[in-house]
């Protein structure tokens, strides 16, 4: 019976200590919480897939560059502060795209295809 007693005690012992290691996981979530707060003025990265490649793009009625200029991994267009920003893709003889896009924190891919002024086929029926 003892020994019973003893392998009882050592179970909640060991239990215990278990215990014991989790106290550490709030400092871990106080941590992330700290992480996230500092990110509260949210930041995104905008990679931008346009047809036409070369098409203009203005990020809030400023023009930052072509398509191409935004279309990689380590290219994209960076939105610095948090808030609504408009992003406008335009080349001439193309209807225009305009979105608005709030920062998330994330890199977002937006894909863009322009629709000819014109229809592809040239002229009217």
């Amino acid at each position: 019976m003892i020994r019973g007693t003893t392998a009882g005690l050592a179970l909640a012992l060991l239990l215990t200590g278990g215990c014991a290691a989790k106290q550490e996981q709030p400092a871990t979530v106080a941590r992330a919480e700290q992480l996230m707060a500092s990110n509260a003025a949210k930041r995104g990265d905008l990679v931008l897939r346009c047809e036409p490649s070369d098409a203009q793009v203005l990020l809030d009625g400023v023009e930052q560059g072509t398509c191409t200029d935004f279309a990689g991994v380590s290219r994209s267009l960076r939105l610095g502060d948090s808030g609504f920003h408009q992003v406008e893709v335009k080349k001439r003889g193309f209807y225009p795209y305009t979105t608005y896009y709030q920062p998330s924190g994330a890199r977002v891919t937006l894909k863009v295809k322009l629709r000819p002024l014109a229809p592809e086929g040239g002229g009217a029926p």
